[in-house]
């Protein structure tokens, strides 16, 4: 088991404590961490006790059946594919990897409700901090320094909802009307807002990155999101960003506080705490801090032999051959993914799936072929790469106590490299960048020059299984070229659909274009 920062001791009463609605357009929730006059915030430690609700949320990011997952599986690096009786889910998996989403299917409606879960915790502990404040109950400087954080960590959730949703409400208060149903912002409303924030809040953070600031949000973590968002501005505003981009990366990289990994595996090893990559991770343990249930998303039935896990994985998530093959065989980053015939933990014995289908051509020993027959509805049991980029320790549970990056250094050198390429496309600086992190991996194997072709992938190959993906072939102009399980799409289905669970309840809300 891990060791856990101040931050994560703190935050552990509250994630079983708390709890919030998840949804925009009831804004009522049901709260037990009432402040009266004989309890409300005195200490620095209580104020972070308090804050652990907003934090909570983002355990979500790793399992199955949310924002992460409809994110990774409606790009071109990971399917869900139906595999007969097995994972059809009503389609939604289906439609989600062919840009054919449906209002109504649930996956929709998890991403919406699970973002604007953030946005309105956030909102209610920036009113009760606010309140408290204002009457003179709690140290006002110590508040504003909470109360800065939150806003942040708002932003961020807008940050998501205005990447993939697009037009969204705005919501930014907690003391609102019981029938408040807030309209629609068009995209760039929100894009602006999300700029304004950040600008204004950012500053007050902290600048340090330490045991004290792990898996919150610090003035780096916000120059992050502020990176991030001017990279996709030209798509989320119609104005392209760069300088502003290279910007706040510089401010990162002068820091001194990020470097690269010697290693790439280390970043995603169980524990994987240490990296220096890390500006913002969430802080998995397999028993405080659960919810990272890669393991069993993507590994077969019979792989339960191979890990000594503690339960018996689901057989779903895979990659695509495709994608595999824009990896080589020298490329370190190869190894993100599982492939071939595979074995019980001793190394020798090998995996027999008894319930191999008679017309797979790898016969019954379990083997992982990169080569997937069908998307649905008879997917084989063993097509498709699994995903290998964290480590399956042995004798591990459900829960992994892998830590995942929700920000990494190396995405943030890449983003640079990119905001030059965009201004310049002969950039020597650009391309000395690409090569410093390719390097890491793929050795002796430099790139001469940077096309747009070249640059996707070297971000493909490095940040894999990252929800990064989707907005990467949005902003290179490729997101709707047809791949072999999807057959096109138009750029309108670039956004997500405004689930119909949220109009049905709120008609003041406008549904996206094309659905």
């Amino acid at each position: 088991m891990k060791k856990i920062s101040l931050f994560g001791k703190l935050l552990l009463p509250a994630m079983f404590l708390l709890t919030f609605n998840n949804s925009c357009t009831d804004l009522t929730e049901n709260t037990y961490d009432r402040f009266t006059d004989e309890n409300f915030l005195k200490t620095e430690e209580e104020f972070i006790a308090a804050l652990g609700a907003a934090y909570t949320s983002l355990y979500s990011l790793g399992n199955h059946g949310g924002y992460f997952s409809l994110q990774e599986v409606s790009s071109d690096e990971v399917m869900i594919p139906q595999r007969g009786g097995d994972w059809g889910d009503g389609g939604q998996w289906i439609n989600a990897h062919r840009h054919e989403l449906k209002a109504t299917d649930p996956n929709v409606n998890g991403a919406w409700t699970y973002l604007y879960g953030g946005v309105n915790t956030c909102n209610r502990l920036i009113f009760q901090f606010t309140k408290l404040k204002d009457e003179g109950k709690v140290d006002g400087a110590l508040a504003d320094k909470f109360i800065a954080e939150l806003r942040v960590l708002r932003a961020m959730y807008y940050y998501f909802l205005v990447d993939t949703f697009g037009n969204v409400p705005l919501v930014t208060r907690f003391d609102v009307a019981d029938d408040f149903l807030p309209a629609t912002e068009n995209r760039s409303v929100v894009y602006d807002y999300v700029v304004a924030e950040l600008n204004a809040a950012v500053p007050l953070l902290e600048k340090k990155s330490d045991l004290s600031t792990y898996g919150r949000m610090n003035y780096y973590t916000g120059k992050a999101i502020q990176a991030k968002l001017y990279l996709n501005a030209q798509v989320y505003s119609g104005t392209a960003k760069w300088d502003e981009c290279i910007a706040a990366c510089d401010e990162i990289i002068n820091s001194g506080l990020f470097s690269v990994e010697a290693v790439y595996r280390n970043n995603f090893i169980t524990n994987n705490q240490g990296s220096k990559e890390f500006i913002l991770a969430v802080p998995f343990d397999e028993v405080f801090a659960q919810g990272f249930n890669l393991a069993q998303m993507t590994l077969h039935y019979g792989s339960q032999a191979t890990y000594n896990l503690k339960e018996q994985p689901w057989n779903g998530y895979c990659s695509l051959q495709e994608f595999y093959a824009i990896h080589d065989a020298a490329d370190a980053r190869r190894n993100n993914f599982i492939v071939g015939p595979q074995f019980a933990a001793d190394g020798v014995t090998p995996i027999i799936d008894a319930g191999a289908e008679a017309n797979d051509p790898d016969g019954p020993q379990l083997n992982f072929t990169p080569a997937i027959n069908e998307h649905f509805p008879g997917a084989l049991r063993q097509a498709g790469a699994r995903i290998g980029k964290y480590e399956f320790k042995s004798g591990a549970t459900a829960n992994l106590s892998n830590d995942m990056p929700i920000f990494r250094y190396s995405d943030i050198l890449l983003a640079k490299a990119e905001a030059l390429w965009r201004k310049d496309a002969g950039s020597t600086a650009a391309l000395a960048i690409v090569n410093q992190i390719r390097d890491r991996s793929w050795k002796n194997a430099p790139l001469t020059s940077l096309s747009a072709d070249e640059l996707l992938k070297e971000r493909g190959r490095e940040m894999f299984y990252e929800g990064v993906r989707r907005q990467d072939l949005i902003r290179f102009g490729v997101y709707g070229n047809a791949t072999q399980y999807m057959p096109g799409s138009q750029p309108c289905k670039e956004l997500w659909p405004i689930p119909t669970p949220q109009i049905n309840v709120n008609p003041n809300l406008r549904q996206n274009p094309c659905y």
